[in-house]
């Protein structure tokens, strides 16, 4: 990158390695400078939470209004109904409408950690573009909007054209999508004066097609700007763990679970995911994840702290440090561990061990127990489990049971009512 922007909020996302394109550098910059830009990131409604992959979107939003500009986070609630194509090798399943509206539900819960939410010009505000997609006619929509898209053009880009040379089915509807997108940031352009749409580089395409349709329609002046994909230093898709992907809402992920995540994190990736997770200064980012041997282990700690601290709150850090050490250190149980409570009834005849390890989400699957016990990565209370046919019964729960799954992957087995 050899531009230096003037403006705080590009100088910072470069420095801290968000940006990997946008349409007009130097003329955002200027924009951002000028005054207060309103720039939005859509979402679609397909989980009732965001994952961590979304959280680089997230942290980014956050940064736009530290720097004194406006966040726009929009809900998917008709794109949703849809499905956004790019990349996937089948179609989205459809959703109902009372779906969607509960996974707006849950999501609206995550930016509310990390975005406030107000009247003033800085303040960021949430839509839904359900409001002026679902009340559209189709025909003025073709006329009107759809003249300004060309198909050659649209076949063209990465996400539609990666689908088709696989032969894979693509839908009309699922077609219909870019369009619709492209839509969004001319009506939020309209409506709010937005003037940056953000996202994923995946949505690159969709992005340019929304500047050019507003640039089409109203003559009007906007920007698009692209983050990264980010993969694990081993080559995985970030945010997803051994267990699926890794929720930022605490009722579909402990905020245990969720620190154990950032604390596993590989020695090469401590350094990028300090810088782009945490607020902490690029220097002392830089700092730690420099370190070698032992050492490094500490920076992995700050990293799980500040990003957990963030999304679930400092006393749920602090809580899930203190399980590790207690259950890492000192061989203990750990209160914060995921728990699962059996009660008597439930006992009445015993559960196997290979039972116990698939209802604590330790394992997949019996099979995937089996070949845990197999391998000798199961332990129950730390003594090595041999016997794939083990039964335990009420009287075995008088005290906590802890599970372990590998080297780090833990649970508990309590005795309810």
């Amino acid at each position: 990158m050899t531009y230096h922007p003037k403006s705080e909020f590009l100088r910072i996302i470069i420095e801290r390695g968000f940006l990997e394109n946008c349409t007009a550098l130097q003329a955002l910059d200027e924009a951002l400078i000028k005054g207060v830009v309103p720039a939005y990131i859509g979402y679609d409604a397909t989980a009732k939470s965001l994952h961590v992959g979304h959280l680089l979107n997230i942290m980014l939003l956050r940064w736009l209004q530290k720097t004194g500009h406006k966040p726009i986070t929009l809900m998917g609630g008709g794109t949703t109904k849809v499905g956004d194509p790019s990349f996937r090798s089948e179609e989205r399943p459809l959703l109902t409408p009372d779906a969607i509206a509960g996974n707006i539900s849950g999501m609206q819960q995550v930016f509310a950690k990390y975005l406030s939410y107000g009247d003033a010009p800085s303040d960021a505000i949430m839509l839904n573009n359900a409001e002026w997609l679902d009340g559209l006619n189709y025909l003025d929509f073709l006329r009107d909007i759809g003249r300004h898209f060309s198909v050659n053009r649209m076949l063209s880009f990465e996400s539609v054209k990666s689908r088709l040379d696989r032969e894979q089915s693509l839908s009309f509807l699922e077609f219909n999508y870019m369009i619709l997108q492209a839509y969004d940031f001319l009506e939020i352009y309209r409506r709010y004066g937005c003037l940056l749409q953000m996202g994923g580089s995946d949505q690159w395409g969709n992005i340019v097609n929304g500047i050019d349709l507003t640039r089409r329609v109203i003559d009007g002046e906007i920007y698009g700007l692209v983050t990264p994909l980010l993969t694990t230093s081993d080559g995985r898709k970030m945010g997803k763990s051994q267990g699926g992907a890794v929720w930022l809402n605490a009722d579909m992920l402990s905020p245990y679970e969720f620190w154990q995540f950032w604390r596993n994190t590989t020695d090469a990736d401590v350094g990028r995911f300090l810088k782009l997770y945490t607020e902490l200064p690029v220097e002392e980012c830089n700092r730690l994840g420099a370190l070698q041997g032992a050492e490094i282990n500490a920076a992995k700690v700050t990293l799980a702290n500040e990003v957990t601290a963030l999304c679930h709150g400092a006393e749920a850090a602090a809580a899930a440090e203190a399980t590790a050490r207690e259950v890492f250190e000192h061989g203990g149980i750990g209160e914060d561990l995921p728990t699962v409570s059996l009660t008597r009834e439930e006992l009445k005849e015993g559960l196997s061990i290979v039972q116990l390890f698939v209802l604590t989400s330790l394992a997949k699957s019996g099979k995937d127990a089996k070949r845990l016990i197999a391998e000798g990565a199961a332990r129950a209370n730390d003594a090595l489990v041999t016997d794939a046919g083990q039964i335990i019964h009420a009287n075995d729960l008088d005290t906590p049971l802890k599970l372990t799954a590998g080297k780090k992957r833990h649970a508990r087995v309590v005795l309810g009512d």
